[in-house]
């Protein structure tokens, strides 16, 4: 069975969402009678699957992907790793994809944070312990020979993508993870949901 809350995040916010949608009916019902909590209880239910449709299909409408105008034998690769980025494994691949191209790397390590914090926008720590990540994750590509560039961005690594595509123009895209079992992006199925959504080759690399 298919878990339809992909996150911590998502769940503490379906649980907040959950507790306020029954209050709100509770409270009209025991306020205007067992009809006004029906007449609420109908209202909120429309509002609630009307939002969650428009959500779906914002999600499931690819980004835009202009590239900006390329020089020749130029290949743009957005990489998206949280912690494995400086693993053997991703600096093989990205060495064998800019072979015989001029690359330009854009690594995007998203800022992971904790439900609680994500809801409170309490934003600060897990962006600085990303920069520090990102950081020695692109020393360690300099290291290998691979020159690139690098961002922080978003906790939800589909919405990390999606800005990183509208201002980079990737020709393609690498995932990195951890291997199943000890990777939380594909148990929530990350890099089949982005091949689903954006119309850009997706490499997925398990690190070693």
């Amino acid at each position: 069975m298919i878990n339809p809350l992909r996150s911590e995040a998502e769940a503490f916010r379906f649980l907040l969402a959950s507790i306020a949608y029954f209050g709100v009916i509770v409270i009209a019902s025991l306020a205007g009678g067992k009809w006004v909590g029906l007449s609420v209880f109908i209202v909120l239910s429309v509002a609630v699957a009307w939002w969650w449709l428009r959500a779906r299909r914002r999600e499931e409408r690819a980004p835009r992907t202009e590239p900006r105008a390329h020089a020749e034998g130029e290949r743009r690769i957005l990489v998206i790793a949280n912690e494995t980025v400086g693993g053997h494994t991703l600096r093989s691949t990205i060495l064998a994809k800019s072979l015989d191209v001029r690359e330009e790397v854009l690594v995007v390590t998203p800022a992971l944070n904790s439900p609680l914090k994500h809801w409170v926008s309490d934003e600060d720590g897990a962006r600085a312990a990303a920069q520090e990540r990102l950081n020695a994750s692109l020393a360690m590509l300099a290291d290998a020979g691979v020159q690139a560039r690098g961002e922080v961005g978003d906790g939800d690594p589909l919405q990390a993508i999606e800005d990183a595509l509208r201002t980079f123009g990737a020709d393609e895209i690498i995932i990195s993870t951890h291997p199943e079992g000890r990777s939380n992006w594909l148990e929530r199925g990350v890099v089949e949901r982005a091949r689903e959504r954006f119309a850009v080759p997706i490499t997925h690399v398990v690190a070693e």
